[in-house]
């Protein structure tokens, strides 16, 4: 086992004693500790996620998978070579007007430390936010239309790094199910597809 392997293990072992938003619900929602150059990283994790103890396990994580699936990988194959992470790791609760809460900027910014931290482990070549709010915390922006579809390259951690972004596959949004939003999905995909970590993780023995 190597060094990252280990840091992995060990960070997921703290992050899941965390507890430090008294409104957020436990559990922490983490994935496989595995070794990657490339980082998901989501908005919150729903209830379903809670009981089935993994990232994107509902009808989001259909949505999100059949993406992948055009390109020739499944979602056991996903989660065997990305990282799955967060803007925020416990569900957030029902907001009473429907839907999912918005996690508020103080939870954003307690449990950036997990993403900060896992950055600084995994040292990643590809990011890919998964809707506004995961999007939010690397490119400013009000439409999706403005970033969709687009590759840019950001400073994170440090380091220069890809970020490729994705409009989040909530069956309550319509957003990617009509246009421009299919063609700019379709054009993000092929970006991901193409990019070199992509080629590597998924065309050789791993990342």
């Amino acid at each position: 086992m190597n060094s990252q392997q280990t840091a992995i293990q060990q960070h997921q072992q703290q992050i899941s004693k965390c507890r430090l938003c008294p409104d957020m619900i436990p559990p922490v929602i983490t994935c496989q500790p595995i070794v990657t150059k490339i980082l998901l990283i989501g908005q919150a994790p729903g209830d379903k996620e809670g009981v089935l103890a993994k990232p994107f396990a509902w009808t989001a994580g259909k949505t999100l998978f059949k993406w992948f699936s055009s390109m020739g990988v499944d979602e056991e194959q996903f989660r065997q070579r990305v990282y799955m992470s967060a803007v925020c790791r416990c569900f957030p609760g029902k907001n009473p007007k429907g839907g999912d809460r918005v996690p508020s900027r103080l939870e954003i910014s307690t449990c950036s430390q997990w993403l900060n931290e896992e950055i600084s482990i995994l040292q990643p070549e590809l990011i890919i936010p998964v809707g506004k709010l995961a999007i939010n915390q690397f490119i400013p922006l009000k439409k999706l239309t403005e970033v969709i579809g687009q590759q840019f390259i950001k400073t994170v951690s440090g380091s220069l790094r890809d970020i490729i972004p994705l409009p989040h596959p909530s069956g309550a949004s319509t957003w990617h199910r009509m246009e421009p939003g299919i063609t700019l999905l379709q054009k993000a995909l092929n970006k991901i597809e193409e990019h070199k970590s992509w080629q590597v993780c998924f065309n050789s023995e791993s990342c």
